[in-house]
This record gives structure tokens, sequence and C-alpha cells, in this order.
């Protein structure tokens, strides 16, 4: 007889055998007891949590009939009659499941619902079961709604998917929907122990520890799991092997770890690291078994009274008392983030010396022990003796007020930099920091040098323009010139005798005064008075009949070509939306029906 694996050979039977999913077990033994059946479920949850054995202990309770074959609708199948057996084998002709993944068309799910229309052969219902629903096409959605909300009294759907998200919410809202979740450690472990013992074999506690961790969550991954560490054992669980199998990190790795960044010992966290690479262990296993602890220590600083069953709490409780809080949330935020970054790096084992090197740079402390030395070394420093450093700092020296004009400033001297302090007030021996003061910024000086030799150097400064008082920049007024070069800007640049810069110049300028052969404009920004395009817009005057040379100054301008642009569209704009308010049309549908008219809509034409 051929081998059946232990994930098919312990596959639940009936809801008793089902562990970890008492919330969907109870929903459904319950509206099973009270004859309160809908028409179709939905299960969702990750892979090897159990959907598709609910769904087949779901039709056996529907079809169940009993040894004696005069059995109803049961919350608890018999597993004996023709039809518990038969579906147990897959032979069942009522109970149909659909493999969405390789029959997602239009035409497969139609071909299945061809089916609807015939009452069951065998058994008291159909069930058509559709696993990993998600992978349906839209049209095939489409083509399954209607039977889906309305299906015969004797068919019932049942659907699973491990996306719930892309199943369209006409579908979601015709269905009940039972989310199926990740079984928590103990509970596999639990369930092996118990699958172990009844296959004969004699498992290690901390082998089926590791066992339920690594199969995170699905019972399926740790039943496949025992089946390969079996084999890798000869028919034995053990720490050891099963540890080596998965790759996982022995413990006493990681408290050597935690023991060396407590202690601020580079040279031992770089000693375990390349141990790790000679034995070829996992960098990311590392990473996760350090969080793992880290995040025990957590817990063990903020409830010491938490109780745990773990073998390893002594250890975890000691390492916890010798690191601070702060360093233990900061290495476990560390150990998270660094296991994204073992992919990016060319070697996973420098990318995990790097993160445990990190971990050990950011130890709080860490900058001012390894600035120390380098401060020792420095040439042309004294170390300062131990009475000098326990004196107070020197007074630092009130600048005195600078005069209006003065033809020198003397040099102050630098003020004497305070040694550090630790917690208890005093001075570290052989240890100077300097002390870094925020003080008024005060202008450059110039220090020892004679005062013949400081050259005074002129600056240009931009003359006030006019003595106006200043006016918003969307303020218009009509001036005196203003017309005669608004006509001449439009013709200009009507003709394109301006363009670029020569025409932004043209409309963004005043016309201040002129004279017979001298025209004096004003703009507002410096970046229009250039050169090159005051010689063109002079240029195009001269070819208009305009024999002028042109002046330019900054300043405010309240008369452009530009400005009386914007206002004449403005007033365009105002008579086009008063035209569409004043309508008797468009009024009668505002009172009538409620429309609105969209801003930014109306144009005039």
């Amino acid at each position: 007889m051929s081998y059946v694996v232990l994930a098919r050979k312990y596959r639940p039977k009936n809801f008793g055998e089902m562990v970890g999913q008492e919330h969907v077990v109870q929903a459904l033994a319950n509206a099973l007891t009270q004859q309160r059946l809908h028409h179709a479920y939905l299960f969702t949850g990750t892979r090897g949590v159990g959907k598709t054995t609910v769904s087949r202990i779901l039709a056996k309770s529907l079809n169940c009939q009993d040894p004696d074959g005069q059995g109803g609708i049961t919350a608890t199948p018999c597993g004996v009659c023709q039809a518990c057996t038969e579906i147990d084998g897959g032979r069942f002709v009522d109970y149909t499941e659909l493999d969405a993944a390789s029959n997602r068309g239009v035409d497969e799910v139609q071909t299945l619902l061809e089916q609807a229309v015939y009452k069951p052969v065998q058994g008291r219902f159909k069930v058509f079961m559709i696993d990993e629903v998600h992978m349906l096409t839209g049209h095939a959605f489409n083509a399954m709604l209607k039977t889906l909300e309305e299906p015969p009294e004797y068919l019932k759907f049942v659907l699973a998917t491990t996306d719930p998200q892309k199943v369209p919410v006409t579908v979601l809202s015709r269905c009940l929907q039972f989310n199926l979740r990740p079984m928590a450690p103990e509970t596999v472990q639990s369930h092996l122990g118990h699958v172990l013992q009844a296959e004969g074999i004699d498992a290690d506690v901390q082998a089926l520890r590791l066992l339920a961790r690594g199969a995170r969550g699905s019972m399926r991954d740790a039943l496949s799991l025992t089946d390969q560490a079996i084999a890798y054992g000869g028919g034995q669980l053990q720490e050891a092997g099963v540890r080596q199998m998965l790759g996982s990190v022995d413990r006493g790795y990681v408290f050597r770890l935690i023991d060396a960044l407590a202690a601020g010992d580079g040279g031992t966290v770089v000693q375990i690291a390349d141990s790790l690479r000679m034995q070829g262990l996992s960098a990311a296993g590392a990473l996760e078994e350090m969080a793992a602890v880290l995040q025990r220590m957590a817990v063990v600083q903020a409830v010491p009274t938490a109780s745990s069953d773990d073998p390893d709490a002594p250890e975890i409780a000691r390492l916890a008392a010798a690191l601070p809080a702060d360093e233990t949330q900061l290495l476990y935020t560390m150990c998270l983030h660094g296991r994204a970054e073992l992919g990016l790096a060319p070697d996973e084992y420098a990318a995990l010396t790097m993160v445990l090197l990190r971990l050990l740079a950011f130890k709080p402390g860490a900058t001012a022990a390894a600035t120390a030395p380098a401060e020792k070394k420095t040439p042309g420093l004294t170390q300062p003796s131990p009475e000098r450093a326990a004196a107070p700092p020197p007074a630092r020296p009130q600048p005195a007020p600078m005069p209006a004009v003065a033809p020198a400033v003397a040099a102050q001297p630098a003020p004497t930099p305070a040694p550090a302090r630790n917690a208890a007030g005093e001075v570290p021996p052989g240890q100077v920091l300097p002390v870094v003061e925020q003080r008024r910024r005060e202008p450059m000086l110039v220090r020892d040098r004679p005062a013949q030799d400081v050259v005074g150097v002129p600056v240009r400064v931009q003359p006030e323009p006019s003595r106006e008082p200043s006016r918003p920049p969307t303020e218009f007024e009509r001036t005196d010139e203003g017309d005669f070069w608004h006509a001449t800007v439009q013709q200009l640049v009507a003709s394109e005798a301006v363009t670029a810069l020569s025409r932004e110049l043209a409309l963004q300028s005043q016309l201040v005064a002129r004279d017979t052969g001298h025209w004096l404009l004003r703009v507002e920004r410096e970046s229009l008075n250039q050169g090159a395009s005051r010689e063109r817009l002079q240029n195009a005057l001269r070819a208009a009949g305009h024999a002028v040379d042109l002046g330019i100054e900054i300043g405010t301008v309240i008369d452009s070509p530009a400005r009386r642009n914007a206002a004449a569209a403005a007033e365009r704009q105002k008579q086009a939306e008063a035209v569409i308010h004043n309508d008797p049309f468009v009024q009668q549908m505002v009172r009538d029906f409620g429309a609105k008219i969209v801003p930014g809509s109306i144009k005039p034409a």
C-alpha cells in the first residue's frame, strides 16, 4: 500500500477534529442544528488553514444519511454512510469541486451552472465548491451572479479564496463570509504532538516547537515539515536535526549576540557572525530569532510577572535585566528592518554583519566612547589635571557695545570650552569635550590686521524709483499714458514684432513718461530688465515709427498692457456669467430640478 502523507491522512473528517477555527465551527454547527442554512458560503484565509476541509465537512453534514439511511441534516456527520465516504473519496456525484485557478473562464462557469437545473441524484443537496474563486475572470463572475443570488432550494454554493480583496463586492454581498485565521504556534504544536503519538513516533518538544514556528500559522505546512523531519531524522524528531533541516539558528548564538551587544563588545559580535557563516546557518533566521528573543525580553521588562512556558525563560529574564528597555526596543526595530536589507546586499552574511554592527553603533553612549580615543591622540592638546578639570568654567566675557563707526575692531578671545560632566556631576579623567553655545550671530571681524590694510568696497544700492505708497499687485488703475502704450504694444504683438522676453517686457511694463526722443518704462521684476530684451523692444518701436531710446526702472506697476488685457477678460467673463445666470431657462432648471452651474464651465464667446 502506498504511503499517505500526514497532511492527507489526518485531514479532519468532522467539525470535532478541526483545530484552531472554533469561531467558524461553532457558527456552522449552530446553523446546521437549527436548520438556518444559507445558500452561499465564502471561506477566506491563508494557505493550509482548512478552507477545503470545512467545505467537505459541510457537504457531508448536508447529505449525511446515517448508517441506517434515515438521518437528516446534522452537525456531526457519521462518516460511514455512502454520502460521507464518497465525499471523502472525491467521487460523490452531487458534490462538485471546481479549481478556479485552471478553470477561470466564462465557459467553465457556464458549464458548471448548467448542472444547477438538475436535482440531486444521490444526496439531499447539490454542493458546488469553487476553490481560489478570486482567479475567475470578470465575465465569469457576472455569469454566476444571478444563480448565486437565487439558486434552487437544493443547491448550495461554497467559495474559497486566499485573496478576498479580488472578489467583486457583488459576489461578497451574496455570501456568508467566514475568515479562517492563521493558527497559533501553540495550537500547531499540540496538534503535531497528537499526530506523532498516533503514528508512534517519539518527538522532542523543542523539535515540535521549531516545526510549529516554521509553519507560520498553516497546519498543512506543519504536517508537511513534520513528514520531511521524520525522513531527515530516520524516523525520529530531535531538536538538532530539525534545526539543521530548517536552517534555524540556535538560541545560544542569539543569547551570546545580545550579551555582546549589551556589553558593547564588537569583536565578539563579528566572531559570532563569522561562526554563523562557517556553519551555513540562515542570516534571516538569525535576525528572526533575535527579534523573537527581544520581543520576549520586552514583555518581561514591561510585565515582570508575565508567565511563560518557554524553557528559555530564565535566560530571557537575565538578558532583560542586563539590557535597558529603550535599547531592547531599538534592537528589535533594527532586527525587523535588517531582514528587508538582506536581499539588497551582495552577500547576506555581510549584510547580517552590517546589521549587527549597526546595532552596536546606535547603542546609546557609543558615540562618546568612540570619540574619546580620537581626542587623546590629537596633537597639540594637553590633558588637564583633575583639579583644573573640576574647576568651573570661566565666565564668558560680555562684548562691549560697538560704536556706530569703527575703523577697526579688536579681536575678542574665544570662550574656553567647558569639560563634559557625567550624571554625578564629575568630569571623566582624560576626556574634554567642547561645549557649543548658541550665540547671537555677530558680524565677521578683521583680526590682527592694521587699519591701513582695510580697503573700502563700494556697494551698489538700488534707488527707490517712487515714493508712492505700495499697492497690492492685483490693483489696476488707468493712467494718462496707459491708453497710448496699450495700443502701441497691442500693435507690436499682433504683428509679431516682439516675441519671447521682449514681448513680456512690453506687456508687463508701464509707460511712466515720454518725450521726443526718450521713453521711461517701469517694471516690477528685475528679471525683465535685461539689455537684450530692451534692445529688441527698442528696435521694434523704431521699426513701428517711434525713434526713441528706452529707459527702464524698477517699481510698482499699476497700468500695463497685461493688466488691461486681464481686466478686459475679467469683464467679459463677468458679462458671460451674468447672461447665463439671468437666462429664464437656466433659472427654471435651477428652481425646478435643483440644477447647478459647474464653476469654470462658462466661457465668453
